[in-house]
């Protein structure tokens, strides 16, 4: 295989599990008739949460010797990738088996912050090996879910486990988009799953002072992203998982082709360990890198899948990001957060299925509960509408100064 020839890379398979839904159709459905999942957290009224309801990892994966070593986070990662290997098509004859044994795997996931439940013998730092599984690591082990797909899948190829915060899945996305796109690499596995809905998980984000609190008249209206009024983001949960595939291999095997993707960023703050870079100059080297390697100009963004978040610093800076990049023209800009919650490592992966189910199905979804903007002057979508769009720019920034975006567009025969 030739290597540095550029080559065109689409996405041909989707497995999503999210709260609006385990399908682009259903995705689409519950956004038309915005139902959404949003409620405060059983263990504390005081914050609000998005949850996916009804997920059973068996119902997807069927028997599954290692289910007992994954964390809530790594069972949604691992049932989004067996639903996009389900999906593809890969499994109905001998040669998808070979294609899968070479395929490469980039999985995005967090930490497991479900340390009370997990390792509840603790007393005063010290764990109590009667009730101490023997294989306990794997659950905090950051590849343990990318372990269990290969070998429930059979994939050997190239691969990374990337735990870079909120920009993890679009980073392992972004990376097997380079993987394929450099000649490495003719199909890969890419996407990531996570859970921050547990006690230590709340916690841990509620003693940051970064959740959204339920001071509004409902769990519904406290997400308010690029809003004067928003206070926090809302943990949700999730994964999804995408097959990336060389255009020629892809249309040789007659799969079904959703998007391409054209370019993908990521870079660094070096600013500060939770807060972004106020004026975003080093999150717009992402993006400019995105849009320089898809060979797009600014005013070729059709829709700005925004991060997002809802906190006050984030949404603050996105808003100077984008105002800077998009000095003349002025793209769409829609906030899936404020659909399924800020799902962490998974956020990216998760909102890209969002929108790929909106270019499908040729909707703008609106910015949920974004009554006085923060920036006046962009154009924040405040009223879901049927239109169809072609190219698409998508932001995660994550804690750590962790930057990441991609470039997608519709896909046409």
């Amino acid at each position: 295989m030739q290597k540095n020839i550029k080559r065109r890379v689409v996405i041909t398979s989707i497995g999503v599990i999210s709260s609006l839904g385990f399908s682009l159709n259903q995705i689409i459905d519950n956004i038309k008739k915005e139902k959404v999942s949003f409620k405060t957290f059983a263990f504390d009224k005081s914050v609000c949460v998005c949850p996916v309801d009804d997920f059973d990892l068996k119902k997807i994966t069927g028997r599954l010797k290692n289910a007992r070593y994954l964390s809530r986070g790594a069972r949604l990662c691992v049932a989004s990738a067996i639903m996009a290997i389900n999906n593809s098509g890969l499994l109905k004859n001998t040669v998808g088996e070979n294609l899968l044994y070479k395929s490469g795997l980039f999985t995005g996931t967090g930490p497991n912050f479900d340390i009370g439940r997990e390792l509840s013998g603790i007393t005063n730092g010290i764990i109590d090996p009667e009730n101490l599984s023997a294989l306990w690591i794997l659950k905090f082990l950051p590849n343990t879910a990318t372990s269990v797909i290969s070998e429930f899948a059979g994939i050997h190829g190239e691969n990374l486990t990337i735990n870079t915060a909120c920009s993890a899945s679009m980073q392992a996305i972004g990376e097997a988009y380079r993987k394929i796109n450099n000649g490495y690499l003719d199909l890969a596995l890419a996407g990531g799953g996570d859970s921050r809905l547990s006690q230590g998980g709340i916690l841990a984000y509620k003693k940051a002072q970064t959740l959204c609190t339920s001071n509004h008249n409902s769990a519904k209206e406290a997400c308010r992203p690029f809003d004067k009024n928003r206070n926090g983001f809302m943990p949700g949960e999730g994964g999804a998982f995408f097959l990336l595939e060389e255009l020629d291999h892809a249309l040789k095997r007659g799969a079904e082709i959703h998007c391409e993707i054209c370019g993908f960023g990521a870079s660094i703050d070096g600013y500060n360990m939770t807060a972004p870079e106020p004026e975003g100059r080093w999150a717009k080297k992402a993006v400019i890198s995105a849009l320089n390697e898809a060979e797009v100009s600014a005013s070729d963004i059709d829709v700005v899948s925004a991060h997002g978040t809802g906190t006050l610093l984030n949404d603050a800076m996105e808003s100077i990001l984008i105002d800077n990049i998009f000095m003349q023209n002025k793209p769409i800009i829609i906030a899936i957060k404020s659909w399924i919650g800020h799902l962490s490592a998974a956020c990216g992966a998760s909102e890209l299925a969002v929108c790929l189910s909106c270019m499908k199905h040729g909707y703008i979804p609106k910015i949920r509960n974004l009554v006085d903007s923060c920036k006046p002057g962009l154009n924040f979508v405040l009223k879901t509408k049927k239109t169809s769009f072609n190219t698409l720019l998508m932001q995660n920034f994550g804690f750590g100064g962790q930057n990441a975006a991609l470039v997608i567009k519709s896909w046409k025969k």
